[in-house]
């Protein structure tokens, strides 16, 4: 997604100074619309680390997917493959983006929501990188019945992420949208806990071993986790809007 060349802005000042007969009039910009005005590399930037934190989501879904039908085969380590990747590609970009940000000191005022973002929605793909090393390294015995579940849990948490990066995209494009899509966000994180609730309550009633039971919550939890984080940063991009449009 690119900036429009010409925001509304843009067009009533040039209206207005063709009405001042040739009179240079300087009319202010808000900072919503001035975020990216002084460089397309930094709003390139972080244009790329969104989609990264995009893919990864959808990386972690087909992961999830394929170890629940055939377990930790190579379809799923490469999934997991793609997932790391991705997440180093994002620190990568983090870094960057943190660079220019104080060696041209660039947007001062918004600087530290800026970075504060970045540094959050990272953590979002931590956690989904975590949970499939999980799953890779410990191999859970995830028993048919409880599957379908699992599927869902995971469904809700990539549609929490998926709203949580349109909500940053608007931070940076149209501010006024992030109140929508923060919305979606706390939608489906409570829809995530709900399956969490149900699932575990359906591990512990089951007939299972205490420890096999212990493991299929830690892994459920593993999941949600994703879910509560992206909950958290759009608590925190709520904040950084307000500040920016007062």
């Amino acid at each position: 997604m690119r900036l429009p060349s010409r925001t509304p802005i843009a067009e009533n000042q040039g209206r207005l100074k063709e009405s001042c007969a040739g009179k240079e009039t300087n009319v202010a910009v808000p900072r919503e619309f001035a975020l990216f005005r002084r460089t397309k590399a930094l709003e390139n930037e972080i244009d790329e680390f969104l989609d990264k934190l995009s893919e990864g989501a959808l990386s972690f879904r087909i992961a999830v997917q394929t170890y629940l039908a055939h377990g930790r085969t190579p379809a799923f380590e490469e999934k997991l493959a793609q997932v790391n990747a991705l997440e180093s590609s994002a620190d990568h970009l983090r870094r960057s983006i943190e660079i220019k940000l104080y060696s041209q000191t660039l947007i001062p005022e918004s600087r530290g929501d800026v970075l504060g973002l970045l540094e959050t929605l990272d953590s979002v793909m931590n956690l989904m990188e975590g949970a499939l090393w999980a799953f890779s390294i410990e191999t859970p015995e995830i028993p048919e019945p409880f599957r379908a579940d699992y599927n869902n849990l995971t469904d809700m948490t990539v549609h929490c992420v998926d709203a949580l990066t349109q909500s940053a995209r608007a931070f940076f494009r149209n501010i006024e949208a992030v109140a929508d899509h923060n919305h979606k966000v706390m939608f489906f994180e409570k829809e995530a806990d709900k399956i969490s609730t149900k699932l575990k309550r359906a591990v512990f009633e089951s007939s299972l071993a205490l420890p096999a039971k212990m493991q299929l919550r830690y892994f459920v939890e593993k999941i949600d986790d994703i879910a509560d984080r992206a909950e958290d940063v759009a608590d925190r991009l709520a904040i950084y809007t307000i500040k920016r449009t007062v």
